[in-house]
This record gives C-alpha cells, sequence and structure tokens, in this order.
C-alpha cells in the first residue's frame, strides 16, 4: 500500500501499520480520541499506559512539548533514532495524549525512511508496537497482518531493522530517568 492510502486511512480514523527502526508499529491520529481507543482495544493493552508520538522532526515535536535545553540536546544527537524523551505536554495538547495525571507526553523521531515520509505527510501520530499486549511484537508487515488482519486498515511495508523497543528517558525530573532500557 501506498503512502497516500495510509494518510487517507489515518483522517478516517482508522489504524495504519508502520515500520520504525526499532519495531513494526501500530499508528493512528493522535488528535482523535476514538482512533486511540480503537488501538487500545486491539491490542489489549491498558487505556492508562500513553502511546509515544512519533515526529518527522525536532520543529513537530515542538508543536505538542515543552522541550528543555536537555531534550533540545539529546533529540538533536539522537534523532531520528531509538530515543524516546518523556516532557511536559503543551497546555494546547489534547488531555488523552501522554500521562494524563502528570501532563507528559513520550516523543521520538524514528529513522526509517517510510516512517519519516508518512510523518512529513501525516503530522505526528500515535504509535506502538504491532502486537497483543504481552506477546512479542511484530517485525515487518507480513508479521503484523498475520496478526491483525483487517483490523488495521493499510500496512506500509518494510521491515523494523533494530527489533527492540526504544530507550524512554524522562526528562521531568530534575535528574533525567530512564524508564526503559533500549537501543540508546
Amino acid at each position: 500500500m501506498s503512502i497516500e492510502a495510509a494518510i487517507a486511512a489515518l483522517k478516517q480514523g482508522e489504524i495504519v501499520g508502520v515500520p520504525t527502526d526499532t519495531l513494526y508499529g501500530l499508528a493512528a491520529d493522535p488528535f482523535r480520541q476514538d482512533a486511540l481507543e480503537m488501538v487500545f482495544t486491539l491490542k489489549g493493552r491498558p487505556a492508562v499506559k500513553p502511546m509515544a508520538i512519533l515526529v518527522a522532526s525536532i520543529e513537530s515535536a515542538m508543536q505538542i512539548g515543552e522541550l528543555s535545553d536537555r531534550a533540545l540536546e539529546l533529540a538533536d544527537e539522537y534523532w531520528p533514532g531509538p530515543l524516546t524523551l518523556v516532557i511536559p505536554r503543551l497546555a494546547t495538547t489534547p488531555d488523552w495524549l501522554g500521562h494524563p495525571g502528570r501532563r507528559t507526553i513520550g516523543i521520538r523521531c524514528p529513522d526509517h525512511p517510510v516512517a519519516l515520509e508518512l510523518l512529513e505527510q501525516s503530522g505526528p501520530l500515535a504509535v506502538t508496537s504491532a502486537n497483543i499486549t504481552g506477546q512479542s511484537p511484530a517485525l515487518n508487515d507480513e508479521e503484523a497482518q498475520a496478526l491483525f488482519g483487517d483490523a488495521v486498515s493499510v500496512y506500509l511495508e518494510g521491515e523494523a531493522p533494530g527489533g527492540r523497543a526504544s530507550t524512554i528517558i524522562d526528562l521531568t525530573e530534575e535528574s533525567p530517568l530512564i524508564l526503559r532500557e533500549g537501543p540508546v
């Protein structure tokens, strides 16, 4: 399927499969709460576990989160790449994105040509690994399609060469806190 088909599906509130540099992902329009709820239901994922927001650039990240000097340094050094930064979300960012109590959001810029092309055209997307919660994640479009079939509207072709989830660093406290160890 094409990027254009993926964009059309996302605009309709549908779920799209996308390869990233870490794992194959399920993507939805983060500004449509109904689309995010569909992803949570499909995966059997608790709604209290926020999804990361993938962006095409630091500039795009700045439209939804507050990047401190430290966050900007890390983004400049590791983006695009397998590093998710947890930062305060902007007041204009919908309440259903990120952690509701802490008002934080996890943002990452993936280092994968298909994901970046999609993000450049779609804007930020909520993306989570393509798997049933607790099971091994898909690493390509064929594995994801075998898991989810027609529940996902478009599967963009590609492999996830990294094969493991991104590193997550919380930058909202005085000292950075590693929430999940990964490739960085």
